[in-house]
């Protein structure tokens, strides 16, 4: 047989899992690898993972599998199957580039392979998109099951995909998903950090964060349009401008690395801590980040000077955020907004780490030592609260972004904890939602709106984004002053996109948009489809939306009726967008917040011109929207309320409970 270096690409996509072994491959050591996970299963486990992991292969080549996966397990802590990474460069290719006989499934294969390309995905060779432990497949014989699976794929199957494993195609109809995905689903009484380290190490559930394990990920570009909306509102709220004013943050890994960019666009001064040489490195090198700066006397001075001469600039800090904090407050430094983005969901393998030590002494304590690593990390939060505290005092405004920063800072006992707390506001400083993203964005229908352009094409994606900014000034000029603001500040982004130059890996856009928006968009998109202006479209949206996720500490932190603990909506909404006409859906336990902390659904839609398209797109985004809607305004959200009943107006058929609020008068005498 053909060893796979001679096969195309598409033979190589419908091979599968070669049946003769390929040659094992070197580490790369140039490429940004994900730590070694802790040691965490015992004999008897190890020898259960490695079992498991030989289920995919043909028992001639057990042997040698076996001895190599032992070694991967001790050296990692998992199983990655490096032999079996493909050689083929790993990128978002045009569609019609792909083997199969459904152009859904064909779609599917881009944005899987979108979210593995080197400028992408965090962790490549291990399968990790972003977050540190956001994995599209645990190993790659799950990749190269699945692509193959996809390219035999008819409209009439639909794949099962069980955290990563393609457990295979199943008899459905045109209507039905192309593909269903779960990611992490366990039962609640094993979800605690510790069960996600045991259970991936074994090989039997996987962490899909919220876009890496659905394949909707569309690199930091999706988060820089929901950042620059939180930067700008959040100068808003403190009634400053940008313009030479300083937000200070962390993180500049698969999603935070958006950040400094958000900050270049809503024109403040930024200064963003990394501790990973690489990916700062790389965020210089993408030009996301303007200046890297590795003294901290040195850093303070340049922030000096941006800020006296109203500079927009970003900075990147090597080393740890506690030390610019910590030097700011000594060098009596404004900072105007501040937050954190790193992956404190995953805080005890790679997502925060301690001050005072380097980044390889960090990850070997990680490895070898995690008990005294967890110390640390913990020490570190406190350090880190202290610091931030003293600039509040001095009227500094400090948000938690949605990363579980004051969640784990209170579980390490620093002093985050509001003193005269009432529900829903038991911290110190609020989740962004709660202030700003979540009464302004949410509660009014508008999210994370994202599309794909299969074609691959810069210019169909800058038809596309004149598209959407029509329609957008067209629903805009009809639209109550409640909703202006928001209109403007999408129809200014989408005006930019082009010269922000945002596009990392596929030709993918995205922005905030209500159910009209959603809907409008997407039939326009659909028409010019059919008139061949453009070629195919995959729609999409962020888990971190409306109506996808139930989160207490983020996407519905901002609901006080005392549901945020429940997860009815995340769970209807996939089910809802299942039978509407998805593509595909997804619905994952973890997200940005953490393992057992959250559940998070979303979907993909392939546009073709069509009228089933047509009919797809209209009934499905309308539900997807107002879904969410319905849940915030049953919690007496004032906005959700406002928005729920001008829905109803628009759309007959649509009929929703709406709270009757109770005088305070009343409850106060109770």
């Amino acid at each position: 047989m053909e060893t796979t270096t001679a096969l195309s690409f598409k033979q190589q996509i419908k091979q599968g899992i070669p049946t003769e072994l390929p040659a094992p491959k070197k580490y790369d050591t140039s490429i940004n690898h994900a730590p070694k996970r802790k040691e965490i299963l015992t004999g008897e486990e190890k020898k259960l993972a490695i079992e498991n992991a030989l289920r995919y292969f043909e028992p001639q080549h057990h042997e040698v599998l076996a001895k190599e996966f032992l070694q991967e397990l001790n050296d990692y802590g998992r199983i990655y199957m490096y032999r079996f990474r493909p050689d083929y460069e790993m990128k978002a290719r045009p569609v019609n580039e792909y083997p199969g006989k459904s152009e859904q499934a064909k779609a599917i294969m881009l944005m899987i392979q979108n979210n593995l390309d080197y400028a992408v995905a965090q962790h490549p060779h291990e399968l990790i998109t972003y977050g540190g432990n956001g994995g599209v497949f645990s190993n790659w014989a799950q990749y190269l099951l699945t692509m193959k699976y996809l390219s035999e794929m008819t409209d009439k199957q639909t794949l099962v995909m069980y955290s990563g494993h393609p457990m295979g195609l199943f008899p459905s109809h045109k209507d039905a998903p192309r593909v269903v995905v779960t990611n992490g689903m366990m039962i609640p009484n094993y979800s605690q950090p510790d069960d996600w380290e045991k259970f991936n190490a074994l090989g039997v559930t996987q962490y899909g964060q919220m876009t890496a394990g659905s394949y909707m990920y569309i690199g930091p570009q999706g988060i820089v349009h929901g950042t620059t909306i939180t930067v700008l509102n959040g100068f808003r709220k403190i009634g400053k401008e940008p313009k030479g004013n300083l937000f200070v943050t962390s993180g500049l890994g698969g999603m935070s690395g958006a950040q400094p960019k958000a900050g270049n666009i809503a024109g403040c001064v930024t200064v963003c801590a990394e501790v990973n040489p690489k990916i700062t490195q790389v965020r210089l090198d993408q030009g996301w980040i303007d200046e890297k700066i590795t003294d901290l006397d040195k850093l303070a001075e340049r922030v000096k000077e941006a800020k006296a001469a109203k500079e927009t600039v970003s900075i990147a800090y090597l080393g740890n955020v506690v030390e610019v904090w910590e030097k700011f407050d000594q060098e009596n430094i404004q900072i105007d907004l501040g937050s954190d983005q790193t992956s404190l969901h995953n805080p005890w393998a790679g997502g925060y780490y301690p001050v005072d030590q380097s980044f390889e002494e960090s990850n070997e304590m990680m490895a070898n030592n995690p008990e005294l690593f967890k110390e640390k990390v913990q020490e570190t939060l406190r350090r880190h609260a202290k610091a931030i505290n003293k600039h509040t005092e001095k009227g500094t405004y400090f948000f938690d972004y949605g990363n579980a920063f004051l969640l784990e800072a209170s579980r390490a006992g620093a002093d985050v904890m509001n003193p005269t707390p009432t529900l829903g506001r038991e911290f110190k400083y609020p989740s962004y939602v709660q202030d700003i993203m979540g009464p302004m964005c949410f509660d009014y229908g508008f999210g994370p709106f994202r599309w794909v352009c299969a074609s691959g094409k810069p210019e169909d994606l800058a038809k596309t984004d004149a598209i959407a900014c029509r329609v957008l000034e067209k629903i805009m000029k009809e639209s109550p002053k409640e909703i202006q603001q928001q209109m403007a500040d999408n129809i200014q982004w989408i005006k930019g996109a082009q010269e922000n130059k945002l596009v990392v890996g596929s030709q993918a856009r995205i922005l905030y948009a209500d159910a009209e928006g959603r809907m409008k968009i997407a039939k326009a998109f659909n028409k010019a489809i059919k008139k061949g202006i453009i070629g195919p479209v995959v729609l999409g949206r962020d888990h971190h939306d409306v109506s996808g996720t139930d989160s207490p500490y983020r996407e519905t932190s901002n609901i006080y009726d005392g549901s945020r603990f429940t997860a009815d909506m995340a769970i209807h909404n996939v089910i809802g967008d299942s039978f509407r006409g998805a593509t595909w859906v997804s619905i994952h336990n973890g997200g940005g917040v953490g393992w057992g902390e959250v559940i998070n659904g979303g979907f993909g839609m392939v546009l073709d011109g069509s009228k089933d398209a047509g009919r797809r797109l209209k009934s499905m985004l309308f539900w997807d929207v107002n879904n969410g809607i319905s849940r915030r305004s049953w919690a007496r959200n004032e906005e959700a309320m406002f928005a729920i009943k001008r829905a109803m107006e628009t759309e007959k058929k649509l009929k929703v409970t709406v709270p009757n609020l109770v005088d305070k008068k009343l409850l106060s005498e109770l």
